[in-house]
Parts: structure tokens; sequence; C-alpha cells
């Protein structure tokens, strides 16, 4: 079974639409940010451990860097460990985009009676589908009956044919804990979650989460001048869009854009395939900087074809006015 969530499985060309190069004394690449441009754009993800609360978490977060906003991609339960995708200042902004990525977990269910294993396995692969669930009691939702897709299930390990222990990637707003509950009914049986451990959300895996121990570590090695350690942990806030389909502008619309106006065919520079009408779409300056996320009115045929008229809806700006000059030319 392949382990990928949507976004992975389409594979996106650059079109150019014209040749044209940035000019050096506007913005600058994501990597050349310094630490103080990173505590005000940038992303962690966190290694949360059992216990705190997301909020929790996110609170330590601002006191150990010493800022005064953060917010997290999504709420895990005090006893689930794991990512916890945290924006830093305006990349606050850009979090919501993660809820349509998709989220892994690894789970261990542990069945009330012995099953088969054979069965046990053929029960969970026939969940990796469209599924409806009801929120549970004490959820920040309405308790009403929700479709949400289980994208690939692995099965690890089945012990004394009771303790499953497997990987799920689903999308956004899924509870695991109802899913181990509706395996065991599969099963004619009762089940349980005992474990959860959540290893990926969107684009954010395991070999980008931090504890809070290293973060702490890192921020007073900052501030005692070595900024090496800290640079590893936060990300820039690009990363937060890399599952979404991207296009790249002129660097005569960036500064239009940063004051609400919508994206015209004019100043699209190049685009990747595969865009829909009605996707979330990244705007990026042509030193890769996020400019702003909106929703396409064209198709990326129609964007790459047509010389004029709107593209994208401007519905998120997250680069600061005059960052680029009004109709500056390289």
């Amino acid at each position: 079974m392949e382990e990928k969530f949507p976004f992975e499985k389409i594979e996106r060309e650059i079109l150019i639409k014209v040749e044209e190069k940035s000019n050096k004394i506007y913005g600058k690449t994501p990597e050349e940010r310094t630490i103080k441009e990173s505590l005000n754009y940038g992303i962690i993800n966190i290694n949360k451990s059992q216990g705190p609360s997301s909020h929790q978490i996110t609170d330590y977060v601002k006191k150990i860097l010493e800022i005064d906003k953060a917010g997290h991609s999504g709420t895990l339960d005090p006893n689930v460990t794991g990512s916890l995708v945290i924006g830093l200042g305006r990349s606050t902004r850009v979090i919501h985009n993660l809820l349509k990525a998709g989220k892994e977990y690894v789970c261990l269910m542990h069945l009330h009676t012995k099953q088969n294993e054979n069965e046990i396995k053929q029960a969970i692969n026939s969940f990796v589908t469209k599924i409806e669930q009801m929120p549970p009691v004490r959820s920040a939702v309405k308790r009403r009956k929700r479709q949400r897709e289980i994208y690939y299930i692995k099965t690890h390990e089945i012990k004394n044919n009771q303790d499953v222990l497997f990987t799920v990637g689903c999308e956004a707003g899924t509870y695991i804990r109802k899913l181990c509950h509706d395996i065991g009914l599969k099963l004619n049986t009762k089940a349980h979650m005992q474990q959860l451990i959540r290893t990926r959300v969107g684009p954010f895996d395991q070999k980008t989460m931090h504890s809070l121990y290293e973060l702490k570590d890192a921020f007073e090695l900052y501030k005692e001048g070595n900024e090496k350690e800290l640079k590893k942990i936060i990300m820039p806030v690009e990363t937060a869009i890399e599952h979404l389909p991207k296009i790249w502008i002129s660097d005569h619309a960036v500064d239009p854009l940063c004051h609400g106006t919508d994206l015209a065919i004019p100043g699209i520079i190049k685009l990747e395939s595969h865009i829909k009408e009605n996707d979330t779409v990244a705007i990026l300056t042509l030193k890769d900087e996020l400019v702003a996320t909106g929703i396409s009115k064209l198709n990326s045929e129609k964007i790459k074809d047509l010389e004029k008229g709107i593209a994208i809806i401007t519905k998120k700006i997250f680069m600061k006015k005059d960052t680029y000059q009004k109709y500056s030319k390289s």
C-alpha cells in the first residue's frame, strides 16, 4: 500500500510564462533570513510530550523564545505525543493551510478478545476509504456525522492476537480513538486506543521534530552568539505551504498583493501544473518568499495561455507592505 498523502501523489511541473529575474535590492530568500526575522516568520515542529495540552506547549514555546505570538496546527490530546506544528508571529496565519494536508499517526490498539490475525488485518484494511465518524462527546466541534478519508494503514505487529501496532495516514479531523472502536465492531468485539503518536502533519515529519528542551538549549546558545542550533529548529514559513500548488510573481506585482489586490495574469512569471479552479494556491516571489495565499479562479492551462484577467483571489497576506517597491524592475 502506498504510504502517501494526496498532495504527494501529484507530480507537478513548473510552467514558464515569461523569463524574468528578481531585483537583488528587494526581499531575500527564506534561507537568508536572520533569527530575529525567523521569530516572526518561522515554523517549529515540536515533539509534544505526554501530559501538557497543545495550548500549554504553545505557551512554553512563546516563553522560551521570548515572543508574544504563536499558534499550533491542531489540538493533540494531553495523553497523545508527537508532532505539534507551531507558527511564530505572522506565521500563525499560515497554519490553517495544514488542515488539508493530511496527518499520520502510530497507534497501539487493544482488542478486548483474541482474533484471527488475518481477519484483524482484513478488518483494518477495509477502513482505507472514506468513512463516516461522529465526533466524541468531549470535542470542540459540533456532534454530527462527518466524512473523513483514510489514505493508508500499515499494520506493523499483532501481539497475542489482541494488541495491534499500526500506522495510519488520514484526513485532518479523523478521530483515531473512534477508528479503533469501529475496527473492533468490524471484528464483532470491542477495541480501544492504548497509545497514540502523531508522526506527520502535512510536509512535517519526524525528521524535523524537536523537543522543548532542545528548543530551550538552542535559544540559550543563540543568546550567547551561536545561532547554528536554533537555525536547525526554526524553519521558514514557506515549509508550511510545501503541499500547496505554487505561483511565482514579478517584483512589481508583490506590493499590490501586500495591499490586498487580487493577482492578475500579467504579474505571473511561472506556475506549477495541475492547479484546478478553487484550489488554495501559494503565491511566491522569484526569491521563493511567501507573499500570500489565495483561491484560483482558473486552472494551470488557462493561466499559462491567457494574457489578462484575474487568476487568484487573494485571501491571506503574509509579507509586510513595502518589502518590494511598487513597479520595481530587475
